[in-house]
């Protein structure tokens, strides 16, 4: 055995040896540089083959050759051990344990308008109102001239409603309808007395501070038939009053007022105590203003196509929100609208506890 030959065989030990004991993936690359790289002992011993007689070249180039092959294998056979140990720490450390209950996912929330619109719907529909309902876009006349509007009333001003550049069959530019309404109109226009109807929905006015917006929900009622009166009013709105805000009683003051759709008309307060900051229905000495009333215009029913000879009836409308906000406490409707879902947390509902037509309370 002449020197090279001893040399490879001490190289081989030593490289092998040093591979076997590399801890990681930076020990193995230094390793591999050291031995393969430009300037590592293999490579240094493959430019000496240059300098070597043909005899002496042939013999020590294959023993070369196969060092470098086999260093090169092993480097290769221990990197993949390397990355199939990283493999299988990452798999346990990401482990799932399948029989631990499930994280509970997330549930949404009902918003307060919608949970209002559901109570109401209930309310009224167990004292025999269905429910209508009617675009959000309509003809100035079903918004002011069915409903007794003079031509220059000012809910007619650009100020107060919002315009549309479409125009109706009349050529009038149609708008954002300003109140429900409009919802009656139809169910007048396309069906006969005897009626008893709610309708709930978007309104929409040139109007916003902490208790209006621009957009709102309001919901009407209407009953037509040839014997109803003021009486009959008042007995379903305290009813229907008592029945949302669960109390056991409540005052009810109709004060006279004006409204170009009703005659006589009147604007309802309901009795409330307003101390400690909170407005509590059904007790204390004070007045809240909650609604708008009255029997229905004989010009509208002529509108309609009924004769106001032979049937009379009674309208009223509030404010969906505003009713939102005194049952729960809301101080400011804009939070309404803000989509804040800390908020919607805080006031919103479990759908599991919807009160429905169908249900009952929830």
């Amino acid at each position: 055995m002449n020197a090279n030959t001893t040399d490879l065989t001490a190289l081989e030990r030593d490289l092998m040896a040093r591979i076997a004991a590399a801890g990681d993936d930076a020990a193995l690359e230094a390793l591999r540089v050291e031995a393969l790289g430009k300037q590592g002992s293999i490579s240094g011993l493959m430019k000496t083959l240059g300098s070597m007689s043909p005899d002496e070249r042939k013999a020590f180039g294959p023993k070369l050759n196969a060092l470098k092959d086999k260093v090169t294998e092993a480097i290769v056979t221990k990197k993949a051990a390397f990355a199939e140990a990283a493999l299988d720490a990452q798999l346990k450390a990401e482990a799932v344990d399948v029989t631990l209950p499930p994280v509970k996912p997330r549930i949404g929330t009902i918003h307060p308008v919608s949970r209002v619109m559901e109570e109401l719907a209930q309310i009224f529909g167990e004292m025999g109102f269905t429910v209508e309902e009617g675009p959000d876009i309509e003809t100035d006349f079903n918004n002011f001239t069915a409903l007794n509007f003079p031509p220059k009333h000012p809910a007619r001003e650009m100020h107060d409603t919002f315009f549309m550049n479409a125009t109706d069959e009349q050529g009038a530019r149609k708008v954002l309808r300003t109140h429900t309404s409009p919802v009656q109109v139809r169910t007048m226009l396309k069906q006969k007395p005897p009626i008893r109807m709610i309708c709930m929905g978007r309104t929409y006015r040139c109007d916003s501070d902490a208790t209006h917006t621009p957009m709102f929900h309001q919901i009407e009622g209407l009953v037509i038939d040839e014997t109803t009166s003021m009486a009959d009013l008042k007995s379903v709105l305290v009813a229907a009053i008592k029945a949302f805000f669960e109390v056991d009683d409540v005052r009810l003051r109709f004060r006279p007022h004006h409204f170009p759709f009703t005659e006589p008309s009147a604007e309802v307060d309901v009795g409330c105590d307003r101390s400690g900051g909170q407005v509590k229905i059904g007790a204390g000495e004070d007045w809240l203003e909650i609604l708008g009333s009255g029997m229905v215009h004989p010009n509208v029913l002529r509108n309609c196509g009924i004769d106001p000879e032979k049937y009379q009836g009674y309208a009223f409308g509030m404010g969906i929100d505003r009713l939102a906000m005194l049952k729960y406490g809301m101080p400011d409707l804009r939070d309404f609208f803000a989509a804040d879902t800390r908020w919607l947390k805080h006031y919103g509902f479990s759908p599991y506890l919807l009160p429905g037509l169908a249900q009952g309370g929830g």
